[in-house]
């Protein structure tokens, strides 16, 4: 039975469609919220403005490299370390103080999130080395090359 690549891009956009499109588009229709949102945690407008233009360019460039097959691995790996970060930068679930409360709490809410950004980063690592780690010779050894995702038979699955 040979792999449907059908399945192979539903999948992988799965992974990525809520960055491209969603998330990009919306820092494009609302870049001056999300310039602000930034402003947060970068005070200078001026770098909170070049810190969501490098993340457009991640959430536009990355998944175009996952779907396409083009630098996956690399790519992958990028958009793992980004959702760690955007995590640890913008999902601050012990900010609130309000964790252990019962009822509404900003901080459970705010978990949910940074959980789910890191499970993200798994399924992007899961590109980047394969299932059992076997692709991570192959990636250390060629970071620009593919994994070939849509061919007969992928190396490193």
């Amino acid at each position: 039975m040979t792999p449907d690549p059908a399945i192979g891009i539903a999948v992988r956009y799965l992974l990525v469609v809520l960055f491209f499109p969603f998330s990009a588009l919306d820092k494009t229709i609302n870049f001056r919220g999300a310039v602000g949102q930034a402003q947060e945690m970068f005070h200078a407008r001026s770098l909170a403005t070049a810190v969501i233009l490098t993340g457009l360019a991640i959430e536009i460039l990355m998944p175009l490299g996952i779907l396409t097959g083009v630098a996956d691995r690399l790519a992958a790996l990028i958009m793992a370390g980004y959702c760690a970060a955007t995590a640890v930068l913008f999902k601050r679930f012990w900010e609130p103080g309000d964790f252990w409360h019962s009822g509404q709490s900003k901080g459970r809410d705010l978990f949910w999130d940074f959980l789910k950004n890191f499970s993200l980063a798994g399924g992007f690592l899961l590109i980047t080395v394969g299932l059992n780690g076997a692709g991570l010779p192959r990636f250390l050894a060629n970071p620009l090359g593919s994994s070939h995702p849509y061919a007969a038979s992928s190396p490193g699955r």
